[in-house]
C-alpha cells in the first residue's frame, strides 16, 4: 500500500484534466488552456502529477512534465521552466533512471528562479520518441506548507 502526503484540493489549482497525451502540449482543463495567477510573491507548490497509463514500448519514449512560469498571462514571452518531472523508458530518462510506471509523482518547485519571479504557471507536456499511445495524466498544485 502506497504512503501519499495529503493535500487539500482546490478547484482553482487542478492544473490538467485526466487524459492522454501523445505530442507537446501545454495542459488543459476542461478543454481549455490552463494557467494560473500566482501574483508578485514567491510561490512554493507542488505538483502532484497522478500517471494512469505510460506507454514505453520502443524504449525511446521520454515525457517531459513541466511547470512552467511567465510574466505573460497568455504565455507569450519570457517562459521559464521552474520544475520538470521526467518520465519514460530507461534507456532515454536522464542518467539511467528505471522505467516509468503508473502512481503518483510530486515535484515540489518555486516559482522564483534566478532572481526572477513568475506571476502565472502551466503544466506543459514535451513529449519524444515513438509515441503510439503516449501517456495519461491528471495534475493539481497542492502548497508546500513544509516549505521543501
Amino acid at each position: 500500500m502506497a504512503n501519499f502526503r495529503s493535500y487539500t484540493l482546490d478547484a482553482n489549482l487542478i492544473m490538467k484534466d485526466a487524459g492522454l497525451i501523445a505530442a507537446d502540449a501545454a495542459a488543459t482543463v476542461s478543454s481549455a488552456a490552463k494557467i494560473l495567477a500566482v501574483g508578485d510573491a514567491v510561490f512554493k507548490g507542488v505538483l502532484v502529477v497522478d500517471v494512469t497509463a505510460i506507454e514505453i514500448a520502443s524504449n525511446d519514449e521520454l515525457y517531459r512534465i513541466c511547470v512552467q512560469g511567465s510574466d505573460s498571462a497568455t504565455f507569450a514571452s519570457n517562459v521559464e521552466t521552474v520544475a520538470q518531472l521526467s518520465l519514460g523508458a530507461t534507456e532515454v530518462r536522464p542518467g539511467g533512471a528505471i522505467d516509468s510506471t503508473t502512481g503518483r509523482y510530486e515535484v515540489f518547485f518555486s516559482n522564483q528562479q534566478a532572481g526572477v519571479t513568475y506571476p502565472y504557471l502551466r503544466v506543459y507536456t514535451d513529449v519524444s520518441g515513438t509515441i503510439a499511445t503516449g501517456i495519461n495524466y491528471s495534475a493539481f498544485i497542492g502548497l508546500d506548507v513544509l516549505g521543501c
